[in-house]
């Protein structure tokens, strides 16, 4: 398992915020908000909405209930197998709900987030995880990266819709950063193919105050992210502000739409491996 942080990324208290923030944004929508574009590429704001759904019911189901209702793909072992697998059971699911009002939506949203959320909390954070978070290169993890990764996922899609309709957005100190560094614990996975001398260090800041920075340092063997903060001087830097980094992060923006957008510092090559980061099954 690539290393991870003493102390786990603390997102629990946080699911009831984005429920709430999602419940009221989604009654505020007009009929033809429900049906806008959104960064999902083929997904409007509705069939989004029904994706979060599909979330909360899906993890009650299979970890809670331990009911699995399809068989996993031929090749689980692969990646490419599992995002196959997983494409096909959200574009089912999707198609599905297009049956469903916006109001049955919102009732079932309300309903199974609290549910979820309550199963999330009987969970022991150091335990293994039923399901590992493999955009982060692992083959097991622990409960509470599994939360964590969870907790990126109704973010990223709930921001979304806030950017589709012109919502207020998440992008807050007490929202954002959490998503931001449960994201960047993927950076060891896709630094995992760079060359460079032991001891070579590359920055990643996102900007503002509701950003944050952090260190990725070259070990003998592999990238790991530094447990304590800055340290030596970068090699490699790369600065980006949120609304780039959440979209770069979560595959609603491919790196040379990025590029424009970031500052490379010191040696590009090796900043430039940090674009290439996603924090989503893609």
């Amino acid at each position: 398992m690539t290393p991870r942080p003493p102390v786990p990324i603390e997102v629990l208290p946080l699911f009831p915020v984005l429920d709430q923030r999602l419940l009221e944004l989604l009654r505020s929508l007009s009929p033809a908000d429900w049906q806008r574009p959104t960064l999902a590429r083929l997904w409007t704001v509705k069939d989004v909405a029904a994706h979060l759904l599909d979330g909360n019911l899906r993890t009650l189901s299979m970890l809670r209930d331990g009911y699995f209702g399809e068989s996993p793909p031929e090749d689980p072992a692969t990646y490419g197998g599992l995002v196959s697998y997983l494409n096909r059971l959200n574009a089912d699911w999707v198609r599905a709900a297009r049956r469903l009002s916006p109001a049955v939506l919102i009732e079932l949203l309300e309903q199974s987030g609290a549910e979820y959320t309550a199963y999330l909390n009987t969970l022991d954070p150091w335990a293994p995880a039923a399901f590992a978070v493999a955009w982060a290169g692992e083959t097991e993890s622990r409960n509470w990266f599994h939360i964590a990764r969870d907790y990126t996922e109704k973010w990223h899609h709930q921001q979304q819709i806030h950017a589709a309709v012109g919502g207020p957005g998440l992008v807050t100190p007490e929202l954002f950063r959490p998503f931001a560094s449960t994201c960047v614990q993927g950076l060891p996975h896709a630094y995992r193919d760079v060359a460079a001398p032991v001891g070579t260090v590359v920055q990643v800041t996102i900007e503002t105050v509701v950003g944050g920075m952090w260190q990725l340092e070259r070990a003998a063997q592999e990238w790991r992210l530094r447990d304590s903060g800055p340290g030596p001087g970068a090699t490699a830097e790369v600065i980006l502000p949120p609304e780039v980094a959440w979209q770069l992060f979560t595959n609603g923006m491919n790196p040379d739409q990025a590029r424009g957008r970031v500052q490379l510092r010191g040696q590009p090559r090796l900043g430039e491996a940090a674009l290439h980061l996603l924090a989503v099954m893609a």
